[in-house]
């Protein structure tokens, strides 16, 4: 039987994200906005439904006079990915 996959991480930059951040321990914003090649604008809202969600951290903070955002994934982002993973599975080995 197919099992649904998550809507939220059905999303190209969302799926990104949080396969980045599962290799890493953190990832600044601008680390994501090269490696997923999405406008600053973009990536912003989708992190923001990220962190919605519980699936990320973000902290915001100034650094020599200038916003640094900092993401981390979350033990609920991390069951997410998993749980997305075992759905694409039943996709794949149908009989």
């Amino acid at each position: 039987m197919l099992k649904e996959l998550n809507p939220l991480l059905h999303s190209q930059i969302r799926l990104a994200v949080i396969s980045l951040l599962l290799t890493v321990e953190e990832a600044d914003f601008v680390y994501l906005k090269e490696k997923t090649k999405a406008t600053a604008g973009n990536l912003s809202v989708q992190l923001d439904k990220l962190s919605t969600a519980h699936y990320i951290e973000i902290e915001k903070s100034i650094k020599q006079k200038k916003s640094h955002t900092v993401c981390r994934i979350t033990p609920t982002g991390r069951a997410a990915l998993e749980e997305y993973v075992d759905a694409l599975k039943s996709y794949i080995s149908l009989d």
